[in-house]
């Protein structure tokens, strides 16, 4: 819309004598409740027109009719001036904008953004949390990648520490020599398990050692299985051989376990970093901080920084014995993904229970004067509740990812079958298609909602297929290819032909070309939210286009072309919104 930017700069020039920039023009979409596509806001322009906002839109807008061949007409309510552009701009908006195969493609901008996420632990399988998490990380790298950025997809693995000694030992103690190839398990389920029965077994063990008369605090420190599994721990820093060989046997489990939910969510990674390569990688950076005057050191040897000159507190980066925090490490971490792709922007996606350990982090790395602290960002998100009852969980507290995935798929099934959907589906063809409407419910529903809020997720609301979700508008885009299949010859532009536009038609091209600026929008923001309700709204514009106008039984052939034409692009456009969102769209339904 430059061209109404444009023409409104030199309106105020002309009517006013006050030269504008045209960062001074706000354009913003037109309510719709009133008539009209794109409104200037005219409230700031009083200060220089001396007449009150309606006569000052007035004004421009007689201005701008007279000078603008593509703007129709105008109407002005208080302070906005909401101007109608023609039916042959919109006309040509479709035809050279928006069904070219370029439409929304950009050009690399030359910079470099690595997205974290998932972070998973190797003791345990992927939590709906942690489903959150890779979602949110996986649709921004794509957002940021639409939008020109070169894009890498990491994941930090938290693969040592004693929670990861804990399902050893008790795999060591219980485990009988079971893998996951003799069980029929998944592997990171068979660890999980182990640890689940590590802390069952701890808890008797407290509640022994308290009866002997020892507090709940004595109890925790004395009880045999947190020993051994702290020297486990000494042991894998020591190097031992047989330690490490069982860590390397479990973990190999996990990532198998890892990979099958990784493939069943749709996302993946270019780079995974691992703890047990990173821990120490921080020490390096302590000792620079200390040599800097940065940090400083206590009696007990341990180092610290003090902050409460910003608004913190003072923070351990290095323990008394010199072992290494999680800060230490996450310093050393930033360092190797910094010295590794030398980016330009750096994205933690990490719960929002991490927000102050971030603010640290990335203060700290800035007072190292380190340039590129600059631009780290932690991406942060609130919790995913469930309705009470609603799921089953592996141990009545976490709803196990794929347990999620399963109950999606079976939700999708029942939702589908209950309408008569796939009658004519061969068996194979109805389980993919009960995953991909199960992955799009359950990928919708948590990425519609800004990042930050906390959300309550509703599997059976989520497959509603006439709400706000993710089956509504993959049905939206079956139906339009189940349109343009009754066609024997794709659809021929004839442009020029076709003058005049009904309001729905016009109300769903101004919603496609809108895509390019939202995807801006969403790299910007972090945020697929954007694109998110950005696809609803085209798709409930084209339903609305739909159940209006007839397509194919359009009064004669230019019309119909058109509106094939027409379906074809807004077919493109949710298809490759909900691509950004990780989420498949079937050709039927």
């Amino acid at each position: 819309m430059d061209f109404i930017i444009q023409a409104a700069v030199k309106a105020v020039k002309a009517l006013y004598q006050t030269d504008l920039n045209a960062a001074d023009i706000g354009l913003q979409p037109t309510r719709k409740e009133f008539e009209g596509q794109i409104t200037i806001v005219t409230f700031p322009f009083t200060k220089f027109s001396r007449k009150s906002p309606e006569q000052t839109g007035n004004d421009i807008g007689e201005f701008l009719k007279n000078e603008v061949n593509e703007i129709s007409g105008f109407n002005v309510i208080k302070g906005f001036l909401n101007i109608s552009l023609s039916d042959a701009y919109w006309i040509d908006q479709l035809y050279t904008e928006v069904l070219p195969d370029s439409f929304a493609e950009f050009k690399p901008n030359g910079k470099k953004v690595m997205v974290e996420y998932s972070s998973p632990n190797t003791n345990k399988p992927l939590h709906l949390g942690h489903v959150r998490n890779n979602l949110l990380g996986y649709s921004v790298a794509e957002i940021l990648k639409a939008a020109g950025y070169a894009v890498i997809k990491s994941n930090l693995v938290n693969d040592r520490g004693i929670h990861i000694c804990k399902s050893m030992l008790a795999w060591q103690k219980f485990g009988n020599g079971e893998t996951p190839e003799s069980t029929g398990e998944k592997g990171d389920h068979l660890v999980g398990k182990y640890y689940v029965l590590f802390d069952k077994e701890y808890k008797k063990q407290i509640d022994e050692l308290k009866s002997m008369g020892q507090t709940e605090e004595n109890a925790k420190k004395n009880a045999p299985m947190i020993k051994e599994a702290q020297e486990m721990l000494q042991k894998w820093e020591a190097g031992d051989e047989d330690v490490i060989s069982l860590w390397k046997t479990m973990n190999l489990w996990v990532y198998d376990g890892f990979g099958k939910t990784y493939k069943a969510l749709g996302v993946d990674f270019d780079q995974y970093y691992y703890e047990s390569n990173t821990y120490l990688l921080g020490k390096d950076i302590v000792d620079e901080g200390l040599a800097k005057g940065v940090f400083f050191r206590k009696d007990d040897g341990s180092v610290w920084i003090d902050l409460t000159s910003d608004g913190l507190d003072e923070k351990l980066v290095l323990r008394s014995d010199g072992t290494s925090v999680y800060m230490t490490q996450d310093l050393g971490t930033a360092q190797l993904k910094y010295n590794d792709y030398h980016m330009d922007e750096s994205i933690y996606t990490v719960g929002n229970e991490q927000d102050y350990h971030f603010k640290v982090l990335f203060l700290i790395l800035q007072k190292m004067g380190k340039q590129w602290a600059k631009g780290l960002y932690h991406l942060s998100y609130g919790m995913v509740d469930l309705p009470s009852g609603k799921m089953k969980s592996r141990e009545g507290t976490v709803v196990d990812a794929d347990d999620l995935i399963s109950e999606m798929e079976q939700t999708a099934k029942e939702q589908t079958e209950a309408l008569g959907k796939v009658i004519d589906y061969t068996e194979d063809e109805k389980q993919e298609l009960y995953h991909t409407i199960g992955m799009g419910a359950l990928k919708y529903f948590l990425l519609k909602v800004d990042p930050k809020k906390r959300l309550l997720f509703d599997p059976n609301e989520s497959v509603d297929f006439q709400g706000h979700t993710g089956p509504f508008i993959q049905y939206t885009h079956a139906r339009i290819r189940s349109v343009l299949s009754r066609v024997e010859q794709p659809p021929s532009p004839l442009k020029g032909e076709y003058k005049t536009l009904a309001s729905e038609e016009r109300d769903l091209i101004f919603a496609l070309t809108q895509f390019p600026e939202t995807i801006t929008l969403a790299a910007s923001g972090y945020s697929p939210a954007i694109i998110a309700n950005y696809v609803y709204e085209v798709a409930k514009s084209f339903n609305k286009f739909y159940h209006e106008k007839s397509i194919l039984q359009a009064e004669d052939e230019v019309t119909k072309q058109f509106r094939l034409q027409l379906a074809a692009a807004s077919a493109k456009v949710i298809r490759k919104s909900m691509g950004l969102l990780g989420i498949e769209v079937p050709e039927r339904m």
